[in-house]
């Protein structure tokens, strides 16, 4: 299959790793972006045959893993208020305060999982009577979606729909943890999906600023071990610019259309990321024009502040500081059928990675 086997040849693969172990004379740390990026790091066995002198540090870029402690409460809320609530399947099973979205599903509230908001607005349209809010978690990635689905809803007058958003921004992100005085990180793989969106400008100034290679990487063995040695190639030589080893997905200037739907729905605002806080112009928020589609606003739930679990380092792990298996909590009172915190749950989250795949390596 095109530009899919091909990215899963072995052959292929182990040159690269090859070629890293030529090229590389001093250990450096690279951070992954991207959770599916984790993934394929740990899934396909390629943390166990990377040299010893590259160590990948695992990023934040799980949206479901960095959806705050609150955000899930005030989604609970809206459930016990009667509210009919529409999410991505990811986002069901990740702890509140309390209970998960599954859990107040199974106490009675009605709670659909569906794969795209435009069904959100088609349920909102056939129950006239009901109010009915779409989860609207996710990076830059889903945010054309959602954005459409309040546009959609608009134009066809359903003023029964609104979201509860949760939309946030990479390179605030990358930015945060590069301040952080615990940083120790050399280079990054950019997240390939949330670039095909934007493109790869933004990520300029960054590379410039703390002069520090950024590879924009896809998810394949192929595609990760090629942007590791890039980022190696760029550490070794002194270099530091963005390069993007996933240019059969990505353009520099990215998806225009998206971005104008995004542009015109979203402005940017502060936003709260689980574990690590608040991050400056990290997020999108509905402008004044669409604030009749805000959950938050509608329903006034803006209230809702709820801490942290003590037990979980979540945090710790988003910024790259620790290793999930670090966790003095991991497999024991942590598991994915009994999980903390959201990087257990998710798809994309590195201790759910670790969990499943850490022990194994599996043919590329």
């Amino acid at each position: 299959m095109k530009y899919l086997s091909e990215y899963r040849n072995l052959e292929a693969t182990e040159g690269y790793l090859k070629l890293i172990e030529k090229t590389i004379t001093k250990p450096w740390n690279i951070m992954e972006i991207c959770g599916g990026q984790t993934h394929g790091l740990v899934k396909n066995g390629i943390l166990e045959l990377l040299p010893e002198k590259v160590r990948m540090i695992h990023g934040p870029g799980c949206p479901v893993c960095v959806t705050p402690l609150n955000l899930i409460d005030k989604a609970i809320e809206l459930l016990d208020k009667g509210v009919i609530v529409c999410s991505f399947g990811d986002m069901i099973r990740v702890p509140g305060s309390k209970q998960s979205l599954l859990e107040a599903k199974a106490n009675g509230g009605d709670l659909r999982i569906l794969y795209s908001p435009l069904e959100a607005v088609k349920i909102a349209k056939n129950n006239p009577d009901k109010e009915v809010v779409f989860f609207a978690v996710g990076f830059e990635t889903t945010a054309p979606a959602n954005a459409l689905s309040v546009l959609h809803a608009q134009k066809e007058g359903v003023k029964n729909y609104s979201i509860l958003v949760s939309h946030v921004l990479v390179p605030p992100a990358m930015e945060a943890i590069l301040d952080d005085d615990l940083c120790n990180i050399d280079a990054f793989l950019g997240a390939g999906h949330v670039c095909a969106i934007m493109g790869y400008n933004e990520y300029l100034p960054l590379a410039e600023k703390y002069k520090i290679p950024i590879i924009i990487t896809g998810f394949e063995p192929l595609d990760l071990v090629q942007g590791i040695y890039m980022a190696v190639c760029q550490l070794e030589k002194g270099i530091s610019k963005v390069e993007n080893q996933y240019a059969r997905v990505v353009k520099k200037e990215g998806n225009k259309a998206a971005i104008q739907v995004i542009e015109k729905v979203f402005e940017i605002g502060n936003r709260e990321w689980r574990g690590i806080g608040e991050i400056p112009k990290s997020g999108y928020r509905l402008k004044e024009n669409f604030k009749d589609f805000d959950a938050e606003l509608k329903f006034g739930i803006n209230h809702i502040k709820v801490p942290e679990n003590p037990d979980c380092i979540a945090g710790e792990i988003l910024r790259g500081i620790k290793k999930p298996q670090q966790c003095s909590q991991f497999g024991k009172k942590c598991t994915p059928f009994n999980p903390l915190g959201a990087p257990m749950v998710s798809s994309e989250g590195a201790c759910a990675a670790y969990y499943h795949f850490s022990n194994n390596i599996i043919s590329l």
